[in-house]
């Protein structure tokens, strides 16, 4: 394209910086961008987050602040792009903090900027403000909960040991639970030694797929490790027959 002089549009910007992201390009997506800068390429709001989003995912989160502090055109997937990179990259803070930013803009934080302050409170074990999250999504804001939302909370609540309360979350789903809680129920169930929620997430999680060895593997150590031999043999033999 460029030996033919054929200036890039943004979905051509958006389609390279997705396979920088996606192989960790940064040297790459970096001159991508300073291309862009150089031949004034209007950063509008598409290109703007396809810049945040690859440089978080080559773990640049500095590169990918200054971007976003920098261009006035910010529209909501930028927000969120910047919000979930900060989360998933270890700076859960300011994830936070940049989402309570967000509650002050004119913009209103949607299912996605949701996602990315919850994960923040899961990296950084932050259990009430995540239920303080979760609930004002709806009574705030109107969104329902998506299975993702169900999700991080399982997961936030099973990390810290509140097994109960997470079983209570997906007791009150509106949808079927998929295998993704399931096994997040299960793992932390295994974590904090609960064999008889650990039972219900794994004959749920092998009802979704019985070929699935982990949800065996995982019940036959939890049974192993409390001395219940008989029953950790008892789930080998189903597993045996099934994978």
């Amino acid at each position: 394209m460029q030996k033919e002089k054929i200036k890039p549009s943004e979905f051509t910007l958006v389609s390279l910086w997705n396979a920088c992201g996606h192989l960790e390009a940064l040297e790459q997506g970096n001159w991508i961008y300073n291309y862009v800068k150089r031949n004034n390429v209007e950063l509008n709001v598409i290109v703007v987050t396809a810049v945040i989003d690859m440089c978080c995912k080559c773990a640049n989160v500095e590169m990918a602040s200054q971007v976003f502090e920098r261009v006035p055109n910010k529209g909501l997937s930028s927000w969120n792009s910047m919000i979930l990179g900060l989360a998933t990259n270890g700076f859960e803070d300011e994830a936070i903090r940049l989402f309570a930013r967000l509650q002050c803009m004119n913009l209103k934080p949607d299912f996605v900027s949701f996602i990315g302050v919850l994960t923040a409170c899961n990296h950084s074990g932050l259990v009430d403000k995540a239920k303080d999250y979760f609930q004002l999504m709806d009574k705030e804001y109107g969104i329902e909960p998506s299975i993702k939302h169900y999700g991080c909370m399982v997961d936030i609540l099973g990390r810290e040991g509140k097994l109960e309360e997470a079983a209570e979350i997906i007791r009150s789903m509106k949808m079927k639970p998929d295998a993704v809680i399931w096994g997040s129920l299960l793992s932390a169930c295994r974590s904090h030694g609960n064999i008889s929620l650990a039972r219900w997430s794994a004959e749920h999680l092998l009802e979704l797929n019985p070929n699935e060895s982990s949800g065996y593997v995982l019940m036959a150590n939890m049974y192993a490790a409390s001395g219940q031999f008989e029953e950790a043999m008892d789930e080998r033999i189903p597993m045996k027959e099934n994978i």
